[in-house]
């Protein structure tokens, strides 16, 4: 039997998700209808809800809202009715969610705790499906001079280059680095090569007089740092 869908405009008031904004406010939305809201049509066979179920329950291992930090472009368009112009639209939506996470912090703030670093980067962070590591340079009162990143891939083959790093430090007259990379598998209970490469960076950093201050390691909202845990 041909299934039918019903048409966002046929649906009763309380059902459309742009009616329902306007009376309620966002807040009242389920996260399909948010996401339907984004996604603004639909197709002839399925309605903009119904794209919008289709891409929570995508992901084979997150599901919901959490599963679409985790799809390509590629695995967005497998859905018919999602093309490339959708595509990079849900791209930019979860890429500008990422940065509303960071916009309460400006470049002069100041670093005092690894809950403030965790919080600064876990959400551009923890969504990442390969391992990124990041160096921080800060000035004399933890303020942030300048983030780089020193690598991206599979952590097994990561090369930290401790040479650029104190290039990098000594060009931006930094007073102290942190090391900070993530895991994806959500742990972030370090390694041997995090130890390993720790140890590398504490000692040159000693040697120079720019110490290293902390390595975090971020998870799925949780993180480690080997300052806390007395590691360094």
């Amino acid at each position: 039997m041909e299934q039918h869908y019903l048409r966002m405009k046929d649906r009763p008031p309380g059902e459309r998700p742009y009616e329902k904004c306007l009376e309620f406010g966002a807040e009242a939305l389920s996260d399909g209808e948010l996401l339907a809201v984004m996604l603004r049509s639909g197709t002839k066979e399925c309605s903009s809800m119904e794209l919008a179920w289709r891409l929570l329950d995508l992901h084979p291992s997150y599901k919901g809202l959490e599963g679409l930090y985790h799809l390509s472009m590629e695995e967005f368009q497998s859905i018919p009715g999602i093309g490339i112009v959708k595509a990079v639209q849900l791209q930019c939506i979860l890429e500008l969610s990422r940065r509303l996470s960071r916009a309460g912090y400006t470049q002069s703030c100041e670093f005092h705790s690894p809950e403030d670093i965790a919080s600064y980067y876990m959400e551009s962070m923890r969504h990442l499906d390969y391992e990124k590591v990041q160096l921080l340079l800060l000035n004399g009162r933890h303020c942030l001079l300048k983030e780089m990143t020193l690598t991206m891939g599979d952590s097994n083959n990561a090369y930290v280059p401790v040479k650029n790093i104190f290039a990098q430090a000594l060009r931006s007259e930094a007073v102290y680095l942190i090391l900070l990379h993530n895991h994806p598998s959500g742990c972030p209970q370090p390694s041997r090569e995090d130890l390993l490469i720790t140890r590398r960076i504490k000692e040159a950093g000693d040697i120079l007089g720019i110490p290293l201050s902390d390595h975090i390691i971020i998870g799925d909202r949780c993180f480690y740092s080997m300052r806390e845990e007395k590691v360094l």
